[in-house]
C-alpha cells in the first residue's frame, strides 16, 4: 500500500472510530426509526386523553381494532391516511392537528438560577423544599431534577416511595440517607444511585440546612 493510500485508510478509520469517543455514556444514540410514526402516535396520545378516551374507546369510534391503534399510538406501524382520516374524525380535530407534533424540534427545558417552580411533596410539611429544575416536554421517560432544601427545621423522613430510579448528589451539610435496610453517610461530593421503589429518604440530619440534587427517572404511564 503507498503511503497515499494508506494515510487515506488510517483517515477512514480514525473517522469511523471516532463516534464511539464523543461520549463516556452507555446511552444509545437517537434513533431515527419512525420518526414521524412515533410523533404521530404521541400527538393521537395526547389528543385521546385530553377527551378522557381510553385505546378500546378510540380505536372503536374509529372502527380499528384496539391492537392495531396500541401499534399507531407507539409508533410501530405507519397507519394509513384511511385510518388517520377516522382517528381524526374519532377525536373531533382536522386531520393536520395529528401532524402537529412532528416539527423536527427536540425537547430543552431551562430555568434561570433560583427560578425552579417549588413543589409541595410530603416531604414539604416537614422543612424539605424541592424546587424543580426543569420538565420533560414528551418521551416516554419522565425526568424530575429537584434542588433540594433541608432546613434548620426540618425533621427526618424516610417513607418515599415511588416508581422509577432516583440520583442523589450532595451539595452541602451532612445526612445519614436511608434506602431499604441500608444507611449512607452522605457528604458534599457525594452521590446514591438507587431503585426508587424501595423506602428512602434522609435518617439523621446531621449538618443543617443542607441541599442536595434529585434526579428522578421513570416510565410515562402510556394508558
Amino acid at each position: 500500500m503507498n503511503r497515499k493510500a494508506k494515510s487515506l485508510a488510517e483517515t477512514r478509520q480514525i473517522s469511523d472510530e471516532t463516534p464511539q469517543l464523543l461520549t463516556v455514556s452507555n446511552a444509545p444514540p437517537p434513533s431515527d426509526r419512525r420518526p414521524l410514526e412515533r410523533a404521530l402516535g404521541s400527538q393521537i396520545r395526547q389528543l385521546r386523553r385530553r377527551q378522557n378516551l381510553s385505546v378500546s374507546d378510540l380505536a372503536s369510534a374509529a372502527q380499528i381494532s384496539t391492537g392495531m391503534m396500541s401499534k399507531i399510538e407507539t409508533g410501530q406501524i405507519s397507519a394509513s391516511l384511511s385510518s388517520l382520516q377516522s382517528i381524526a374524525a374519532a377525536l373531533s380535530v382536522p386531520m393536520s392537528a395529528l401532524f402537529a407534533a412532528f416539527e423536527g424540534q427536540r425537547d430543552c427545558s431551562y430555568v434561570k438560577a433560583d427560578q425552579g417552580v417549588i413543589i409541595e411533596r410530603r416531604g414539604s410539611k416537614v422543612g424539605h423544599i424541592y424546587q424543580l429544575l426543569g420538565h420533560a416536554l414528551g418521551g416516554d421517560i419522565m425526568i424530575e431534577p429537584y434542588l433540594i432544601t433541608l432546613q434548620k427545621e426540618a425533621a427526618p423522613y424516610t417513607a418515599f416511595q415511588h416508581a422509577g430510579r432516583e440520583f442523589i448528589y450532595m451539595l452541602t451539610g451532612l445526612v445519614d440517607y436511608r434506602h431499604g435496610d441500608q444507611v449512607y453517610r452522605l457528604a458534599p461530593g457525594d452521590s446514591l444511585l438507587f431503585d426508587s421503589g424501595a423506602l428512602h429518604g434522609p435518617e439523621a440530619l446531621l449538618e443543617l440546612p443542607m441541599t442536595y440534587l434529585s434526579i428522578i427517572v421513570y416510565q410515562r404511564d402510556q394508558t
